[in-house]
């Protein structure tokens, strides 16, 4: 779940705390009002009903013998107007039935549904009655019991929570589609971020951040842009440093050929005159000597063959001598040559080969030499192509493939890969290169890139 979501979500949350706690807080205060509405009928009936006496008292004179008050026509219309909506008022007499009036329950709304009546009653419970004596001066002189009827006090405390939890529920949207619209607005510059790192990810370590309002992914962006140079740099200087140890590993396989072809050359060449010389003395008489000597001199031979493979293997000058082109196809002479036509390699060239720099091209033909070796070593390919294309038209590259039908597993290649196939990746890895190791339709397939508009920061 993304930042946004689960920012989104607990606000959603949040605003479903407060609506709850505002939906009980309008409860409440309508049951409390219900109770004060109850509580203020009683107070005016009271008020009223004791005027009514003092009139009937005093204008018809009518008066019971048991009470000092007399009993007068309480139940009129100027009564009823006087008690709130879905209120009623009971009125007990001593020694007399008793007697109610309510008012009209439609005033007090609509029908509440039977779901929040049994909430309303569950948590709040059902409002208690005000009972006044009709006169301080006489407790027994009657009692005025006044209550809420409960299907009004439903219809009334239904008709407040739904009109305020519309206009809560109204709000609460406003706010949380409004908090999600700032909250996006936020967190545009965390995608910004985000996609930076992606970049740097990939490779791409010349995108930088843009400024932000905010100070906290201000100073990311800051942070991100300063590793960016940082690895840039670092990045920069490993690559020269890679491409020093290449000149200096081709350097140093130079000096070994030519001290293996001076030296180690010159003692075999000598052994097999010493040999010849020692056959040629031994004679007739001496034909156990004789046949040494011709012992030595194949083992000469065969030393002699060795020397030459690996002195072709080491040196790297022949580029600078006869140029890429033709040191691959003597390449791809030697190892068919070395298989015995058990495997035959296969050379295509394309484009403007000649012209490729000199430091690309010893790094082009170590590459080759590596794939070839890797097809030989781990399938047994009856063919291997390799394939070498400059294209200049979308930037200026070589396209190295070798591509054999050994049966062989890309993937174990990939995952077990030893020193060949990292020594690859570092060769590229100063031109921005690439290599891709994939199955074919029946061996393995090894593709590298390597850029050449990089070539001139490298020299």
């Amino acid at each position: 779940m993304n930042l946004l979501m689960r920012l989104v979500l607990r606000l959603f949350a949040v605003v479903a705390l407060c609506l709850a706690g505002a939906v009980a807080w309008i409860g409440i205060d309508t049951y409390r009002s219900i109770d004060a509405s109850v509580a203020a009928s009683a107070s005016r009936v009271n008020q009223h009903m004791q005027a009514l006496y003092w009139q009937t008292l005093l204008w018809r004179g009518g008066m019971r013998k048991t009470s000092i008050l007399p009993l007068p026509e309480w139940q009129s219309l100027a009564t009823q107007a006087i008690i709130s909506p879905g209120v009623c008022v009971t009125f007990s007499p001593p020694n007399a039935e008793s007697s109610r009036l309510c008012s009209q329950i439609e005033a007090a709304g609509d029908t509440a549904p039977a779901w929040f009546a049994a909430v309303y009653t569950r948590l709040l419970g059902n409002h208690q009655p005000v009972r006044l004596p009709l006169t301080v001066r006489d407790r027994e002189a009657g009692e005025l019991n006044v209550s809420a009827q409960p299907e009004a006090a439903l219809r009334l405390a239904w008709q407040r929570v739904s009109g305020l939890l519309g206009i809560a529920l109204a709000m609460a949207g406003a706010i949380a589609v409004l908090a999600t619209l700032m909250i996006s607005y936020s967190l545009l510059p965390a995608r910004a971020i985000i996609e930076g790192l992606r970049q740097l990810q990939n490779g791409n370590l010349s995108w930088r951040l843009p400024r932000f309002r905010t100070e906290e992914f201000d100073h990311i962006a800051g942070a991100v842009n300063q590793f960016a140079e940082n690895l840039a740099a670092t990045k920069a200087a490993r690559q020269a440093l890679m491409t020093r140890l290449f000149q200096v590993q081709e350097d140093e396989r130079r000096a070994i050929a030519r001290d293996l072809h001076d030296e180690f050359g010159q003692c075999l060449t000598a052994t097999a005159a010493l040999a010849a010389i020692i056959e040629q003395r031994a004679g007739g008489e001496r034909t156990d000597i004789a046949a040494d000597a011709v012992k030595i001199a194949q083992v000469q031979k065969r030393m002699m063959g060795s020397l030459r493979s690996t002195l072709k293997r080491l040196r790297s000058q022949n580029i600078e001598e006869i140029g890429l082109e033709a040191s691959l196809r003597q390449l791809v002479s030697e190892h068919n040559d070395q298989t015995q036509q058990r495997t035959v390699v296969h050379l295509e060239l394309a484009g403007p080969i000649a012209t490729v720099p000199t430091q690309a091209a010893t790094d082009i033909y170590r590459i080759a030499q590596e794939c070839l070796t890797n097809s030989m070593k781990h399938g047994a390919p009856s063919s291997v192509r390799l394939k070498l294309e400059r294209l200049e038209a979308n930037g200026d590259a070589i396209w190295l493939t070798v591509e054999d039908d050994g049966a062989g597993d890309a993937s174990r290649l990939e995952s077990d890969a030893g020193y060949g196939i990292l020594g690859i990746r570092e060769r590229l890895a100063p031109y921005g290169g690439s290599l891709t190791v994939a199955q074919a339709a029946a061996g393995v397939r090894i593709a590298a890139v390597l850029p050449l508009e990089a070539d001139t920061a490298l020299k």
